[in-house]
């Protein structure tokens, strides 16, 4: 490996703004925010969705209702079928 050209992987800690958890991992990211956690300091990152918050793996994901949207579907084709061989 060339020296001098990857960039400094160290730790660093990914705060959630909406859960209010936080993730301690290692990434080349750079903060000026710095948090303590452990009784060390890190480098801070906040995100706006993370697994604590996101809907999917939270479980407050919401249905959608396809059922609904297919039977509209279907009686507007049937509408139109009915005026296109009215008009034959």
């Amino acid at each position: 490996m060339k020296n001098d050209i990857h960039p400094e992987y160290a730790p660093v800690v990914f705060r959630d703004q909406g859960a209010g958890a936080t993730f301690l991992t290692r990434s080349t990211v750079k903060s000026s925010k710095t948090i303590e956690l452990d009784g060390e300091t890190y480098p801070v990152i906040d995100v706006e969705l993370s697994s604590a918050s996101h809907p999917f793996y939270t479980g407050k994901q919401k249905i959608v209702d396809t059922a609904g949207r297919v039977e509209r579907f279907r009686r507007r084709a049937a509408k139109r079928q009915a005026e296109d061989a009215a008009s034959e």
